[in-house]
This record gives structure tokens, C-alpha cells and sequence, in this order.
């Protein structure tokens, strides 16, 4: 695959970075994401106004970025590509969460209706016992992390503890507690990559 000569000098390094991915070095992943994860953060946290979910929503956009980098094609820039699939990836996240909402002001017939369709949504067996069995996968990937980072992704999202009540339950200042549970996710992250083709 011939690069673009019109691509600029670091869109070019870029794409030597993406060429190591897909060879398989891991070091180039890290690269890349260190390269662009501020700038990805915080174009996400203007779209959502919510740390935590700008937090997620950027482990997701680089997560689908790496399972389909083999698609990304050098005649326009990584960058260029990287922050459409974060952009689209955010929107959907958007679209899903007005979705699920309902609104608490509405009649009494708009109110039985919302009720059945909660009670619809109820998992069957079926479901509850992929859920199960899914939450087993999660409990068993996270326990490959080191404790810290175990504690962390446990208290966050098996306890759904907020970043203040998991600063003071392990006594740490707020801003180390996201620093770590961000590295923790990286960290998940790169299990499930590896994990993922033998599921």
C-alpha cells in the first residue's frame, strides 16, 4: 500500500506506527494512542459534557480503531480517520441515551405505555444467563490485572462506586484515582484484544 505524498510529515509518521500495529508490535499501538488520546478526550468531552463518559467513550473509539485498523487506508490521515470513528462512535452513544430516556412529565396512557415497554425489556433466562456468563468473562479478565488496577475497575464497575467514593475508600486524591482507573482500562483493554479471537 503506497502512502499519500501529500500527507503531512506527522501523518506520515503515523502511518509507519500504523504499519507496526498491523505487524503486530504493541509498542505502536501505545504510541498512537498516547499521540492522540488528550485530543480525542476532549473533543468527546465537548460532545457529551461528562468526564466519566468522555473517560469510556475514548477507550471505545481507540478499541474499534485497533479491531479495524487493517481498513484504515493512507490516503488521507490516521488522524483524520481516528476521530470520525470517536465522533460517530459518541453520536450513537448520544442517540442511544435520548433513546433509553423517558421522560417523567408525560399522560397517564404514555405512562402505562412506557411501563409495559420496561417490563418488555425485562431479560429472560435466556439473556440472564449470557449476562451471567459474561460477567463470569469480565470477573475472570479483570483478575489478570495487577491488585491496584483490579480494586480500581472492580470498586468503578461491580460496585458502581463514584470517583469520590472510591478516592476515599483507598485514599487517594481524585485526580490519581482517574489517572489509574483510565491506565486499568488501557490495561483491560489490551486483554480483550488478545482475548477476543479465542471467545
Amino acid at each position: 500500500m503506497e502512502i499519500n505524498t501529500n500527507l503531512s510529515d506527522k501523518a506520515k509518521h503515523d502511518y509507519k506506527l500504523v504499519r507496526r500495529a498491523i505487524a503486530g508490535d504493541q509498542r505502536a499501538y501505545a504510541e498512537l494512542m498516547d499521540r492522540y488520546r488528550d485530543a480525542i478526550y476532549y473533543m468527546l468531552l465537548k460532545m457529551v459534557n461528562n468526564a466519566s463518559d468522555a473517560e469510556d467513550l475514548t477507550i471505545e473509539a481507540f478499541g474499534k480503531a485497533f479491531k479495524n485498523i487493517m481498513q484504515y487506508a493512507p490516503n488521507y490521515a490516521f488522524s483524520t480517520w481516528l476521530f470520525k470513528i470517536a465522533t460517530n462512535n459518541c453520536i450513537d452513544f448520544i442517540r442511544k441515551k435520548k433513546a433509553s430516556h423517558v421522560s417523567l412529565d408525560h399522560t397517564n396512557e404514555e405512562h402505562e405505555r412506557a411501563t409495559k415497554d420496561i417490563q418488555a425489556s425485562i431479560p429472560d433466562p435466556e439473556e440472564t444467563l449470557i449476562n451471567d456468563q459474561k460477567m463470569k468473562l469480565m470477573r475472570s479478565l479483570v483478575s489478570k490485572l495487577k491488585p491496584r488496577y483490579r480494586k480500581l475497575i472492580e470498586l468503578r464497575y461491580f460496585s458502581e462506586l463514584s470517583y469520590e467514593e472510591i478516592a476515599e475508600e483507598l485514599e487517594l486524591p481524585i485526580g490519581t484515582v482517574k489517572a489509574q482507573l483510565f491506565r486499568a482500562r488501557e490495561l483491560l483493554y489490551n486483554i480483550l484484544r488478545h482475548t477476543s479471537g479465542k471467545m
